[in-house]
């Protein structure tokens, strides 16, 4: 940030992904397709660059490399002004293990801190839906000198155990308590059906920081987490704050989308999210010219419809041929719909063929997936269950090129 502080940006990158399974079974969760054209990793990022954080490190693991050639080759930045957005893989640079943790991973990779000397540092993770102006929560942790922000979200009580929990102070800034996936979370003053969770996103002082991995490495019994170890420690030092999600507002976005953020862990959350994006007035919407969501969609020719084809509330992507029936579906590049067939309500990743008469309904189907004249998938649920991955709300998933029987 020119004439202002120098923030690094650290995206942790590195997740299994197993209730995202079987679309992670071969890629990193932050690798996965979304919204057609993008990967999870795209919106964490495009936030930081739109905010003039444009010196970042994405720390990976484990199936990284679609993950790693995607950032190396979309996200090149101005090395004339010494920008840079890097892959950084586990190196095992304190000896033979992997990382231990999100907080390990940052301690392994502290030699990235060094090299830049940032006067801030902003972690944030990369599997969440959202748009975020990071200079609204830069300005107040700067402005009160807090150690740590975490950047938090009302969510309902009952979905609280999937995440941290804030417990602000009288002053609605201050942590009082910070619980990682408690079973039984406290409710808000005021508002017991509700809690601040955390969004995995934070900013420190990189002293505070570097200062905070160090004291933890020494501590046997820490999980070395960031969720689970650095904040705890530092709430109880007193040098954690939480800054409002619903306080940033990002140019161009509408009333509607306005706070919308997703955790799309989950079949279902990740179904869900797909849906958001198709419906008549978006939950959130692609289109923000003034906050874009940046990718590269590859060198492919305008999606065609031919033959009587059609497609209703849904997105489709270059290089598709819809001879078919599509609505309130998401098609990534290279999605072939033969004559007579119909898909309705499904996330189609690249390359996949839905044959002549063939029925689709309902499912994720992730990438070369081949679905053969006239089978069905989402019309006889038995069978479904029996052949493929169903999630809890009955969305079917299947893996990259897995065989439709």
């Amino acid at each position: 940030m020119r004439g202002g502080p120098s923030v690094l940006g650290i995206v942790l990158a590195g997740g299994e992904g197993k209730r995202l399974l079987p679309l992670t079974a071969d890629r990193a969760k932050p690798a996965v397709t979304f919204g057609g054209t993008y990967r999870l990793v795209d919106f964490v990022l495009s936030n930081l660059v739109n905010g003039d954080i444009l010196r970042m490190c994405v720390l990976t693991q484990y199936k990284s490399h679609s993950l790693d050639r995607h950032v190396s080759t979309t996200w090149r930045m101005s090395s004339l002004l010494g920008n840079y957005v890097t892959p950084v893989p586990a190196q095992q640079r304190l000896g033979p293990r992997w990382y231990l943790g999100s907080a390990d991973a940052i301690l392994q990779s502290l030699n990235l801190v060094h090299d830049e000397r940032p006067d801030y540092i902003a972690v944030f993770g990369a599997d969440h839906v959202y748009r975020m102006d990071p200079r609204q929560m830069l300005a107040q942790h700067v402005e009160n000198g807090a150690g740590v922000t975490v950047a938090g979200i009302r969510v309902p009580r009952t979905e609280a155990s999937s995440f941290g929990v804030i417990t602000p102070g009288a002053d609605g800034v201050q942590v009082e308590r910070f619980l990682e996936k408690p079973a039984d979370p406290p409710g808000l003053p005021g508002d017991p059906e509700r809690v601040f969770a955390s969004m995995g996103n934070y900013l420190f002082t990189t002293k505070v920081l570097v200062d905070a991995l160090h004291r933890d490495a020494e501590d046997e019994n820490s999980v070395h987490d960031m969720g689970g170890s650095i904040l705890p420690m530092l709430t109880e030092r007193g040098m954690a704050q939480v800054y409002d999600f619903q306080e940033n507002h990002v140019p161009g976005e509408s009333a509607r989308e306005h706070g919308y953020w997703r955790d799309v862990g989950t079949l279902d959350s990740y179904y869900d999210a797909h849906m958001d994006l198709i419906s008549p007035e978006p939950e959130f919407g692609l289109d923000n010219r003034r906050w874009p969501i940046y990718t590269h969609p590859g060198q492919l020719p305008p999606a065609r419809f031919v033959a009587g084809g059609i497609a209703t509330d849904s997105i489709v992507s270059p290089g598709c041929v819809i001879r078919g029936q599509v609505s309130r579906s998401v098609l990534s590049p290279g999605v072939v719909v033969a004559e007579g067939a119909m898909v309705q309500g499904s996330v189609l990743h690249d390359n996949v063929r839905v044959g002549r008469g063939a029925v689709v309904r309902g499912s994720i189907l992730d990438k070369n997936v081949d679905v053969p004249p006239g089978a069905t998938i989402g019309v006889n649920p038995a069978r479904d269950q029996e052949l493929y991955t169903v999630s809890k709300n009955g969305v079917i998933a299947l893996g990259k090129g897995q065989p439709v029987v």
